[in-house]
């Protein structure tokens, strides 16, 4: 098939839908943003007062609070950062952050309103509706940015350091792309991979 053209939209409506779909069956399994909502937290005090919460210390300095509706986890740190994981969009993660700070103000807490989001990591899965032979892949684009240790992990290493992104490239034409901040950088990376298989003729 001939090479996808990189779309380029906005990327609150890219993180909304899943609308990279016509790349290579891209979709977003997570989101990890983080912001800060207050200058300091109590987090024993929170953990007494608010249901769905985990602290422990001992083992982890951060307090896990789960949302329910949209289903995300955050954790909340002293410092009063804030990290939010498991959301597939940015709408999601701003819905759930608002609770947050929602139950942290009933019970007392002095939190920002409208805290700024920052996203930190997104994780896609895709299909590149095309088989790959590891190895072949592995020695075409080039030993210095990859990784494939059979024994150790089914899969590819892709290190795309012009994109800032990791890619995983499975022998079913299965890819996970992370380490990206905006969902451009996935759509390039995505298009840009294909492309470079393509012409090397390593897709089959």
């Amino acid at each position: 098939p001939p090479p996808v053209p990189v779309r380029h939209h906005p990327q609150k409506h890219l993180l909304s839908k899943s609308v990279l779909t016509a790349m290579a069956d891209i979709t977003i399994q997570n989101i990890v943003a983080s912001t800060t909502i207050a200058d300091s937290l109590d987090l024993d005090s929170i953990t007494r007062s608010i249901p769905n919460t985990s602290y422990r210390p001992g083992i982890f300095p951060g307090l896990v609070l789960r949302i329910p509706q949209p289903k995300t986890a955050f954790l909340l740190f002293k410092s009063g950062k804030v990290v939010c994981t498991g959301a597939k969009n940015l709408e999601d993660i701003k819905k759930s952050m608002k609770k947050v700070c929602t139950l942290l103000k009933k019970v007392g807490f002095k939190v920002v309103d409208e805290p700024e989001i920052n996203v930190q990591n997104i994780v896609a899965s895709g299909d590149l509706h095309g088989e790959l032979n590891l190895v072949s892949t592995a020695l075409a684009v080039g030993l210095e940015n990859t990784e494939y240790e059979p024994e150790i992990f089914p899969g590819i290493v892709y290190r795309m350091e012009d994109l800032g992104v990791v890619l995983l490239l499975f022998s079913s034409g299965k890819i996970v792309c992370t380490g990206a901040r905006k969902t451009q950088q996935v759509e390039q990376a995505v298009d840009q991979l294909r492309r470079e298989l393509e012409a090397k003729g390593l897709l089959y």
